[in-house]
């Protein structure tokens, strides 16, 4: 099985680990103590439950007082009532509180996410980033849901129980907590075996997860390849290590609760037989036993509850951890704190002796040319040399190694990110659509724009042919990642969907590799009709396309060479 990528931090899944979510409560912090407070009245309502039975019984029913066992008997529906009723507020309240906590964890991590370049997507396995954006973030929840609540209204049912017990008879206490301890040793004894079986579960789903989001956005591939059966004994292999762990996982969290519930039964048939032999002597009255019993029995509770907690909580713990794994990844590019803000890009843009490295192996090394505002420059060189790196590095995906890239003469590292990404604009080689109509991925982030707009958008990317035989137009759907569209049809749609930002700068990554030469051309002449003053950058293999180009920039070895297009043979 393999594990997230090297890049991704893994902590430790230890305690102190809840200690940064204190970000997150903060701000719910008064809300907490008042949801708290009402908790714990409530708890110290059902404590005095058992004592009032007490009464009712030795007061009211061995003495045949009417009286008293009316006004007992109120006095404990009076005190249920309000219990339960508190206790349902205090629930809902904290449910609601922890749901908001847990939103914001989840929006402050898809905001961490966004400031990833794309390598680290395109190396982080997707099933694993989805185990711990959905499952784990649940799982987190569910604990949430249950953990702080339960473990002050049972710590304090459980000091208090144990008090009123000593009170009620102390020799019959001692006899009531003889097992607690080895109860106790059991479960930490799982408990720590249930912490690692606990990630390993989790690691297996996200590898499981991981496989059947690469096999099925790979079908065509096995479908033609004839591969299935060895798809099918792979997904086996994986889903035999997933149910292991699941099944180790699942007998530790049994022995966990259910051995010291055993033990804790036990307990509670010797508090019985002593008790009784008590009361046949005459040294215990029935009232108090029975409410010894019944404080024992909610002693037990209290116990078994935090021993399940604890599971969970260290189940949550290992969630938490893998989440935090992610906050921990570094964004490659970050943004000044006085970056300063682009409007229009009205000068040059010039690549001043830029290099880049991966891992140490240098892709540019001296890269060296200036693009004039308002030209149409095509950048070619064999596939590998770097030339989808340089637009990366214009918009910031990512940042140089060394030289800089200027537009309007500022360092593009000096400038505010949103604005940058607002004037220059980035159309990739496959481009991503989202399922949902043509019209929705061409105005995708421009909610507020016209329908006029956004038709005028398709119309020049060469989209009218396309639309026109559509019986939706527009509103057609393209499909899970647009897979209802042709790959032509998907660049168009990107190309559009760039077209409609109105940028200062596009960049287009291979745009034509999917069209035909009539399209290309259309496409060629309607990019400039469209945006005749904006600066155009074609990352292509294309003479053709080439050929329409103001200037064109070889890159190979590293390094740049600029020329004329009469130097690019035509097609």
């Amino acid at each position: 099985m393999s594990g997230p990528p090297a890049s991704v931090p893994q902590p430790a899944a230890d305690w102190r680990t809840y200690r940064r979510l204190w970000p997150y409560v903060r701000p719910y912090l008064p809300r907490l103590v008042f949801v708290l407070a009402i908790s714990l009245l409530s708890t110290a309502l059902n404590l005095a439950q058992p004592y009032i039975s007490k009464l009712m019984i030795d007061d009211a029913l061995l003495r045949r007082d009417m009286q008293a066992l009316v006004t007992i008997a109120s006095a404990l529906l009076a005190v249920t009532v309000l219990g339960f009723a508190l206790n349902m507020l205090a629930s809902y309240r904290y449910v609601a509180l922890s749901a908001a906590m847990l939103y914001d964890i989840r929006v402050a991590l898809l905001r961490h996410l966004q400031t990833l370049s794309p390598r680290f997507f395109g190396s982080f396995r997707l099933g694993d980033l989805m185990s711990r954006m959905n499952s784990d973030v649940s799982d987190v929840q569910r604990a949430a849901a249950d953990s702080l609540l339960s473990v002050l209204s049972n710590i304090l049912f459980l000091v208090g129980s144990i008090a009123l017990m000593l009170w009620l008879n102390w020799r019959l206490f001692l006899v009531g907590v003889v097992l607690i301890p080895v109860c106790v040793a059991v479960f930490l004894h799982y408990q720590r075996a249930l912490t690692a079986l606990t990630r390993e579960m989790r690691e297996r789903g996200a590898d499981l997860g991981s496989f059947l989001v690469d096999t099925v956005m790979g079908m065509r591939v096995v479908n033609a390849l004839r591969a299935g059966d060895h798809e099918v004994a792979r997904f086996r292999a994986r889903n035999d290590a997933f149910v292991g762990a699941m099944l180790r996982m699942q007998l530790a969290s049994f022995m966990t609760g259910a051995l010291p519930g055993a033990l804790l039964t036990a307990s509670a048939s010797a508090v019985m037989l002593y008790g009784g032999w008590m009361i046949i002597r005459g040294e215990m009255t029935i009232g108090t036993l029975v409410a010894f019993m019944t404080y024992q029995g909610r002693l037990f509770a209290p116990i078994q509850v935090l021993m399940g907690l604890s599971a969970g909580l260290a189940s949550a713990r290992v969630s938490l951890a893998r989440i935090f794994e992610l906050f921990d990844t570094p964004a490659e590019v970050t943004e000044r704190a006085d970056a300063l803000p682009l409007r229009r890009v009205t000068g040059e843009l010039r690549f001043d002796h830029v290099a880049k490295r991966y891992d140490r192996d240098a892709v540019l090394t001296d890269i060296d040319f200036a693009i004039p505002v308002g030209s149409f420059c095509a950048i070619l060189g064999p596939s590998g040399v770097g030339k989808s790196t340089l637009a990366d590095l214009l918009v910031r995906y990512q940042d140089v190694d060394d030289g800089r890239i200027l537009v309007d003469g500022q360092d593009v590292r000096t400038l505010r990110i949103d604005d940058l990404r607002r004037e220059i604009v980035l159309v990739d080689q496959a481009p991503y659509l989202f399922n949902d109509s043509i019209a929705a991925n061409i105005a995708f982030g421009l909610p507020d724009v016209s329908p006029d707009r956004v038709e005028a958008a398709a119309l020049a990317a060469g989209l009218g042919p396309m639309i026109a035989r559509l019986p939706e137009g527009l509103a057609t759907r393209t499909g899970e990642r647009g897979q209802a569209l042709s790959a032509g049809e998907r660049q168009r749609v990107a190309l559009a969907r760039a077209l409609l930002r109105n940028p200062s700068v596009l960049i287009l990554d291979e745009p034509t590799s999917a069209l035909d030469i009539e399209t290309e051309a259309l496409v060629a002449a309607n990019l400039r009709a469209a945006m005749p003053d904006a600066t155009l950058i074609v990352i292509t293999h294309k003479p053709a396309l080439a050929g329409r180009a103001d200037m064109l920039v070889h890159i190979r070895d590293g390094r740049a060479t600029v020329s004329r297009p009469d130097a690019v043979p035509q097609a």
